[in-house]
């Protein structure tokens, strides 16, 4: 650097010219700091836990139904009526259609609706399955024992029962599986799948045969009158 000779020799005789010499410094050179007295500070250094090997692969824990907003168990004869709890939250989308006849009036805009039943529920249930680990062999990492009970599930021919809030307000308690699919899912440990049902409401098809009314035959009273000859 090139300073005045004037600048750097008045500021060691501590002339008014030192201003000159910071202002040199202050655009030449990196500003000095200021000393600031030194301060006990405890350290608090973070005492982080030993993981085992093992420990870093593995997955998250499934939650319980108590932690799920909306859990939703799954019941047919083939699991002897324990109910299935879905161990992660699956995403569940209700769709729901009116029956209506509709008939143009004449001379007039638009129609006439006439408004009957509501068509079946159209549900679709969205969700995935973990595996215990996230890395490592095939029978660590997928989760087949959570895959082989929703697949007897979905090929029970019979209605599944269900228990949800979301569905029990809409006085949903069986559905009919419609569909299934199994997207691809980027990691070794996660298998997604899509459920597609509807709803199934319970109906009494036997047929009722009325009985005919029967008349019961007592022993007659009061006088018989005879007829005129």
């Amino acid at each position: 650097m090139e300073f005045n000779n004037n600048s750097v020799f008045s500021s060691l005789l501590n002339s008014k010219l030192i201003r000159l010499v910071e202002n040199e410094f202050s655009e030449r050179v990196t500003p000095i700091l200021d000393k600031q007295p030194l301060q006990n500070i405890p350290d608090e250094i973070y005492q982080g836990r030993d993981y085992e090997a093992v420990e870093l692969w593995m997955n998250d824990k499934s939650k319980s139904e108590n932690a799920q907003f909306f859990p939703l168990s799954l019941k047919c004869s083939i699991d002897k009526g324990e109910w299935f709890l879905l161990p992660w939250e699956p995403l569940i989308s209700i769709q729901g259609n009116i029956r209506q006849n509709q008939a143009p009036p004449a001379q007039h805009i638009g129609t006439i609706k006439d408004r009957r039943l509501v068509d079946d529920y159209e549900i679709t249930i969205s969700g995935a399955f973990y595996g215990k680990k996230i890395k490592g062999a095939y029978s660590e990492t997928y989760p087949r024992r959570d895959m082989e009970k929703l697949r007897n599930y979905l090929m029970s021919p019979e209605a599944i029962e269900v228990k949800c809030e979301l569905l029990q307000l809409l006085n949903i308690n069986k559905i009919a599986i419609t569909g299934m699919s199994f997207p691809f899912t980027k990691g070794e440990s996660v298998q997604a799948y899509e459920i597609r049902a509807k709803s199934d409401f319970p109906w009494d098809l036997n047929y009722k045969r009325k009985s005919k009314p029967t008349l019961e035959v007592g022993m007659p009273t009061g006088e018989f009158i005879k007829p005129s000859e």
